[in-house]
């Protein structure tokens, strides 16, 4: 897919550029993305919209200023969130919220669900903050009326919005960006945005990522009374990535309306480092991903009464996973997966304060694989929901219902029985003081998540009789912001949410008669509570100072409740730390930013059973970056060195996986307009 890709880029764009006529609205010419604005600090973003349900956003301007390498480093600082990440620029890098699981998150790319039939996995790692306008996190489904019924269906919902062109001057401007830092970290990115009429815009964007991965890290071994058996240091091997991403999109204008139309491919062959134990401290698997879909939006006010809004993608994934060594078990398969996705959403406002929602969507999956014994599964799934609004000035009440129906389809053995079920949802959000936004809010969703082709078919260990992995949530949570512009606190932004979740037929591997065989089986029960804390503030001393300061706190009680008689009942799930906790500061003066970032992470156990072997040690960062912007002519520049792990604190997130120390990074982007 990736040697067809320019071809595809300069196809996409002669298309879109042959429509440059009949079209009704011009763009707004405001740019609130250009660098040199970067002084005001808002790591919050206020929306125009009440959310019943907690929400956090990360804005163009905080990415840049935050300066992670991808969204999954963004993402670390919103409260809730449990990263997996496996070490390095390249290692693959999953999130869950509230302990749910990463299988029940929804990742939205510009609206419409990336999907992973296989696994139910998305890499966050691969995609860039470069091309991001904005990230929104949703504990629940958002609640907007017009949306498709998909957007009902995940436990909790990440939205990565892309970049929309906006022009203060000229017709083009052209983004270029380089970073250079630690471990042969080289990652030149290109954005190329084009305003061809007054209704017509275009996007390009493109990066290349390159990394050793070679990084130092301290490999030692204690007895249980406290004697050091071995401590040496290592290099980190085989954690090299090489990666490519290529996107496009045209914007277009309508009466009433829009439309977008975007192709996206993103390839990439790295090293899989594996796990350090047992003597064995260099691993030479390697995996190739090669990632591509192309999707289109349209959204139209047809009546006065009556909104459309139409979706359709179609999306290619390869992957090669390839385990040379021939002492255990060599390992050379490949795995294609392919998806058609539609979506028709309706929103019909009966009055002012009444609003019904009503949306049907059609997903195909397959999975076709080179492995032995392999079935080849296909899925059909049907999602429809309704919703209905409420919206006066003091309180904003929906309730919705999806129902999801799932047939499959197998070439060889039995198929999985076919699915229909129904889950509801209930949001509630009450401001008693128009004149502040302080909101109560409170939610009740029931959500379920189909097992993957993985826990299904794979080969000796999927079980087609699985059933579906079920979810109850409800949220009792309060908002508060406070904004006055040209005053030295010019806002403050508190959210403060305790939630119960119960999850059943969790999806676990357990042994079967045959030792070296495990299968799938519904056997788990997890109860999940908690709290998270987010709290931010923004400071103007004059017209050249300012500061920002943003903190999380997460309280997190996941018992696992799977068997009754074993020994470990009722113990903290794996990964899963009672205490986490981010902070943010950032300095500004004139065109110049001080940032500091920690992020904190506390003790976690391996396994279920919490006991001392499976204990996994607290661990916390300190990060520091300062750069400047300034312009000159039709250029603007952005300036940027970053020093990571200040500490060089030696840690894992997962267990035998150590992370970098002490790391380096620079970053240059200039933008043209013209």
């Amino acid at each position: 897919m990736q040697r067809f890709l320019p071809s595809f880029l300069l196809l996409f764009v002669w298309l879109c550029t042959t429509q440059v006529y009949g079209q009704l609205v011009v763009f707004a010419p405001i740019d609130t993305t250009t660098i040199h604005q970067l002084d005001e600090v808002e790591f919050i973003q206020p929306r125009k919209q009440r959310s019943a349900v907690p929400l956090q956003v990360m804005d163009s301007k905080a990415l840049t200023l935050l300066n992670t390498q991808s969204v999954a480093d963004a993402i670390r600082f919103f409260s809730g969130v449990q990263l997996k990440d496996f070490g390095g620029v390249g290692g693959i890098k999953t999130i869950n919220i509230r302990s749910m699981g990463t299988q029940q998150m929804g990742v939205f790319y510009d609206g419409i669900q990336l999907g992973n039939a296989q696994n139910g996995q998305i890499d966050l790692g691969r995609f860039s903050i470069d091309n991001l306008q904005e990230i929104q996190l949703y504990n629940g489904h958002k609640t907007e009326i017009l949306q498709s019924a998909k957007d009902y269906g995940a436990a909790g919902t990440i939205y990565l919005a892309t970049k929309h062109p906006e022009f203060s001057q000229g017709k083009t401007k052209l983004t270029a960006t380089m970073k250079a830092g630690s471990f042969g970290l080289a990652n030149p990115a290109l954005l190329w945005q084009q305003k061809w009429t007054d209704s017509i815009a275009t996007s390009v964007s493109a990066e290349y990522t390159y990394a050793t991965g070679r990084y130092h890290f301290r490999n030692y071994k204690t007895a249980p009374d406290g004697t050091v058996l071995y401590d040496t240091t290592l290099v980190r091997e085989n954690a090299d990535i090489n990666a490519v991403r290529a996107e496009a999109a045209v914007f277009g204008k309508l009466y009433k309306g829009s439309w977008k139309a975007q192709i996206y491919n993103y390839y990439s062959n790295r090293g899989l480092p594996g796990y350090v134990a047992r003597n064995v401290y260099e691993h030479h698997q390697r995996q190739w991903d090669d990632n591509f879909f192309v999707q289109a939006s349209y959204n139209q006010q047809v009546l006065s009464f009556y909104q459309l809004m139409v979706k359709a993608k179609y999306a290619y994934d390869y992957t090669r996973y390839l385990n040379p060594d021939t002492v255990t078990r060599y390992i050379d398969n490949t795995y294609r997966q392919q998806e058609t996705y539609v979506s028709v959403a309706n929103a019909f406002t009966v009055f002012r304060w009444w609003k019904l929602g009503l949306s049907a969507d059609f997903q195909w999956n397959y999975l076709d694989s080179d492995v032995q014994g392999f079935v080849f599964p296909t899925r059909y799934t049907g999602y429809v929901s309704a919703v209905t609004d409420f919206n006066w000035n003091y309180v904003k009440l929906q309730a919705s219902v999806l129902g999801t129906f799932v047939h499959e389809q197998v070439e060889k053995g039995v198929a999985s029985a076919p699915r229909h079920v129904f889950t509801p949802a209930v949001v509630l959000s009450v401001r008693p003081m128009l004149d502040k936004v302080f909101d109560i809010r409170a939610f009740y969703k029931r959500a379920f998540r189909m097992p993957t082709f993985n826990d299904l078919y794979y080969t000796f260990i999927g079980n087609a009789s699985l059933q579906p992995e079920m979810a109850d949530q409800v949220d009792l949570g309060v908002t508060y912001r406070y904004q006055r512009p040209a005053q030295v606190v010019e806002s403050i932004g508190i959210q403060v949410d305790a939630y119960y979740n119960y999850v059943t037929n969790k999806i676990v591997s357990v042994p079967a008669a045959n030792p070296f065989r495990w299968q799938m089986m519904n056997l788990g029960k997890v109860q999940i509570i908690g709290a998270d804390v987010t709290f931010d503030m923004g400071f103007r001393f004059d017209d050249n100072w300012s500061m920002g300061v943003k903190g999380t706190y997460t309280f997190t009680q996941a018992k696992d409740l799977s068997n009754p008689n074993s020994p470990y009942y009722g113990g903290q799930i794996a990964y899963t730390p009672w205490h986490s906790a981010s902070a943010l500061l950032q300095l500004g003066y004139k065109g110049w930013h001080l940032n500091y970032s920690f992020l904190y992470t506390g003790e976690r156990y391996e396994q279920s059973a919490n006991i001392p072997v499976n204990y996994v040690e607290p661990w916390y960062t300190h990060d520091l970056s300062i750069g400047t912007t300034f312009s000159h002519k039709q250029m603007d520049y952005f300036i940027s060195a970053d020093i990571n792990n200040l500490s060089n604190r030696q840690y894992e997130v997962v267990r035998n996986y150590p992370m970098p120390g002490l790391n380096g990074k620079v970053t240059l982007k200039i933008t043209f307009n013209k």
